[in-house]
């Protein structure tokens, strides 16, 4: 009897055990997407030598402006440019020579090895929103960003499955001095996350705390002989380097760190309204641009990018989702890949003021055009609302369940024997079902993606359970994950010399807040 009683036990245990297990908190991360369906390339051979000829002229007749950068104006003139004032014109092929020495694809280093990412070839790497002052969530509204709601979106990130990538600015924390907002940020996306992550471009110098931090968290010898941070350096379009950002691009691709080239397109006010035109423009810029890169540093990895807007030519607002940007994030990436370029566009752009059905479509527009252009890096893959004002706690946590949907379509379709299903096909027949056949049993579990947020309920349970909207789950969502957080370890010396950098550092100036 005293052996039955322990055996009673031991199963007992074990039955706790498998249900701990079940309940316990799992933190997942989906390794970055690997694209096995082919891209959409709508334009033909004529028009890409057209665009190409095109921009080799903007560089060589109209050139770029390097404003407030004298040291450049004298690279670009020992390099072969002629230099007018701050005006640059490139000779016909000189930009495209210099872009050889690129990577065409590099890996991004996270803390965590698990994370790494390949940015460039079939890839897509999803990071989350970028720069936005307010945020706003069904309780709160819309408000200015905090830190508060900063390391929230990080945490968010972090448990978010379908993302890969921990970002940048995911909104702007206006209750920390500017000169100062960038240290605690870096901290927060290293020490609230193991994801890799995005440096400061705000002055050259918040570059460079960019780059002494990774010293710290990774090791100096380590950042220099790898790319543990990327950047985005935007190009004032049209065809204008401004000295900060082209600054800050200085720093990283001296230490070897990854910049996004990445002009900021909005059709009809910095480009021209015809796609075309748009086309050839970016192309000129992001030549010029790279170029730069090279010539601050051969091989410092780089990724063309471009952010695509139209306007509303009657209220003057930007437009997202529209056939015009999606055609132009198509042909960008047939342009970057005869490059031999990585390549960043899209994104959850919309420009509605709520998660609404406008919002949706928007985002889903933009989100497919990225995974069919053969986009390697999205920024602003979720959170993103109201144009790029707001960085939203329930569109990130959507649009972040929404991003798995990417990765099944990018996996194409299966054909093995499995996949062929014969032996369900035989074992059925005529006039049967599915549902309880060996194959159906054997392959359910994995065989539909799923969505951990919406609801499929029948009509009397949803009603029963409160007849919530998307919205209601939404905030579900982010209540759960930031409930379930769970910090990632960090080594003590290493998470010392942080605090003690970004201390130094704050204690070094005085607040600014312009």
């Amino acid at each position: 009897m005293a052996e039955a009683g322990t055996r009673r036990r031991a199963r007992g245990g074990g039955g706790a055990a498998r249900r701990a297990e079940r309940t316990a908190v799992k933190i997942e991360c989906a390794k970055y997407i690997e694209r096995n369906i082919p891209n959409l390339e709508i334009l033909n051979e004529e028009a890409l030598q057209i665009i190409e000829a095109n921009a080799e002229t903007v560089l060589e007749e109209i050139g770029v402006a390097f404003v407030e950068n004298p040291e450049a104006l004298e690279r670009w003139k020992a390099a072969g440019a002629l230099v007018e004032g701050e005006r640059v014109r490139i000779p016909r092929g000189l930009a495209r020579a210099l872009c050889k020495t690129a990577p065409s694809q590099f890996t991004q280093h996270a803390r965590n090895p698990d994370r790494n990412v390949v940015i460039g070839g079939n890839n897509l790497v999803l990071a989350p929103v970028y720069g936005p002052p307010f945020v706003r969530d069904a309780t709160g509204g819309r408000r200015y960003a905090t830190m508060a709601d900063f390391n929230n979106f990080v945490k968010l990130g972090y448990m978010s499955k379908w993302l890969h990538h921990s970002g940048g600015t995911v909104c702007e924390p206006t209750d920390i001095p500017v000169n100062k907002r960038h240290l605690d940020m870096l901290h927060a996306h290293m020490t609230l996350s193991d994801k890799p992550f995005m440096g400061s471009v705000t002055e050259p110098v918040r570059a460079q705390d960019s780059v002494d931090m990774c010293g710290i968290l990774f090791g100096q010898d380590f950042v220099q002989q790898n790319t543990v941070m990327t950047s985005l350096i935007n190009i004032n379009s049209p065809l204008t380097f401004d000295s900060v950002m082209m600054g800050a691009l200085e720093v990283f691709a001296r230490n070897n760190q990854a910049a996004i080239i990445s002009p900021f397109i909005v059709g009809g006010a910095m480009a021209p309204v015809s796609v075309a035109g748009t086309l050839t423009q970016v192309l000129a810029e992001v030549l010029a641009g790279v170029a730069y890169s090279q010539i601050i540093r051969k091989g410092a990895p780089v990724i063309a990018g471009t952010f695509v807007t139209s306007i509303d030519m009657n209220s003057g607002a930007p437009t997202f989702g529209t056939p015009e940007a999606a055609q132009i994030t198509y042909g960008c990436g047939q342009l970057f890949r005869r490059l031999g370029l990585p390549y960043r566009s899209a994104g959850s752009f919309n420009g509605s003021k709520l998660p609404d059905a406008q919002a949706a479509y928007e985002t889903a527009n933009s989100l497919n055009a990225g995974l069919l252009s053969g986009v390697n890096f999205m920024l602003h893959a979720c959170g993103w609302l109201e144009g790029g004002l707001v960085s939203s706690y329930e569109k990130f946590v959507m649009d972040a369940d929404q991003l798995g949907v990417l990765h099944n379509i990018a996996k194409g379709i299966e054909i093995d024997e499995n996949a062929q299903a014969m032996d369900a096909l035989r074992e059925v027949g005529p006039g049967g079902h599915f549902l309880g056949c060996e194959h159906t049993q054997a392959n359910f579990k994995t065989a539909f993606w799923r969505s951990d947020m919406l609801d499929y309920k029948p009509y009397e349970t949803w009603e029963e359970e409160g007849a919530r909207d998307t919205m209601a789950l939404a905030t579900e969502r982010v209540a759960k994950l930031l409930n379930d957080y769970q910090q990632p370890g960090m080594d003590p010396g290493i998470a010392e010399g942080l605090r003690d950098y970004v201390a130094k550092k704050k204690d070094s100036m005085p607040d600014a807040f312009m």
